[in-house]
C-alpha cells in the first residue's frame, strides 16, 4: 500500500493483524512502528528488494501473526482457520479480553464492557463467561479464572486442542443432538483464511 496516501487503510489492516508493506512515496517520512507485521520501502525500488521485504513479512506472519485471535466488527471471532459468531454481550466481553490478550482482565472491567448500563445481576458475568468458554473452546482458545482478580483469555496450551475440539463437534450431527449436548453446530465454521 502507498504511504501516506493510504494511511486509513494501514490502520484497518493493523487492527486486523494483517501484514503490511508500505511503499513510501517521494520524501515522505515512513511511520514509526514496532509492529513486526509491518515493513516499508521507499519507491521507486527494485522488484527484488520488494520481494525480499514481502518474504520477510510472510515469515514473520507465519511465526507471530496467525496465532492471534481477531474479533471483527460483525461479532465474528477468528482464530486460525476457524471462526465463531458471538452474541452482543459475549462480543463485548471478548473485545475487552482481546485488548489484554494473555493478561488478566478484572471482573469490574468485564462487567462494564459487557453491560455499559450496569450488569443485570451478580452472576450475569459468570454465566456469560461460561457460555463464552463453550463457544471459543473449539477455536483453541481458553478463558482462565484468576482467583479474586478476574479472567485471562489465551490460546489453549494442549497440542492439538483445536483438532480434538473439532473432532468432538463432528460427533454432533444434527441440531437436535447438538441441543441435547448443549452445543450449537452452526456456531463453528471452518473457513480458509483470506488474509493478504
Amino acid at each position: 500500500m502507498r504511504w501516506p496516501a493510504e494511511a486509513g487503510r494501514r490502520e484497518e489492516l493493523a487492527t486486523a493483524r494483517t501484514p503490511r508493506l508500505l511503499l513510501v512515496e517521494g520524501t515522505a517520512n515512513p511511520p514509526s512502528s514496532s509492529d513486526c507485521l509491518e515493513d516499508w520501502i521507499r519507491v521507486p525500488a527494485a522488484e527484488s528488494d520488494v520481494a525480499l521485504r514481502l518474504a520477510g513479512l510472510a515469515a514473520r506472519w507465519s511465526e507471530h501473526g496467525s496465532g492471534l485471535p481477531f474479533l471483527d466488527g460483525d461479532g465474528v471471532l477468528r482464530h486460525g482457520d476457524a471462526w465463531v459468531s458471538l452474541p452482543p454481550v459475549e462480543n463485548r466481553l471478548t473485545a475487552a479480553m482481546l485488548e489484554r490478550f494473555e493478561a488478566v482482565v478484572s471482573r469490574e472491567s468485564l462487567s462494564r464492557a459487557g453491560w455499559p448500563e450496569g450488569a443485570p445481576g451478580r452472576n450475569a458475568l459468570d454465566v456469560h463467561v461460561l457460555r463464552l468458554r463453550r463457544r471459543i473452546g473449539p477455536l483453541g482458545l481458553v478463558i482462565r479464572t484468576v482467583r479474586s482478580r478476574g479472567y485471562l483469555l489465551e490460546s489453549g496450551d494442549a497440542p492439538g486442542a483445536l483438532s480434538k475440539a473439532v473432532a468432538n463437534l463432528a460427533l454432533v450431527h444434527t441440531p437436535e443432538t447438538a441441543r441435547a449436548f448443549g452445543r450449537n453446530t452452526r456456531s463453528l465454521r471452518s473457513s480458509p483464511s483470506h488474509r493478504t
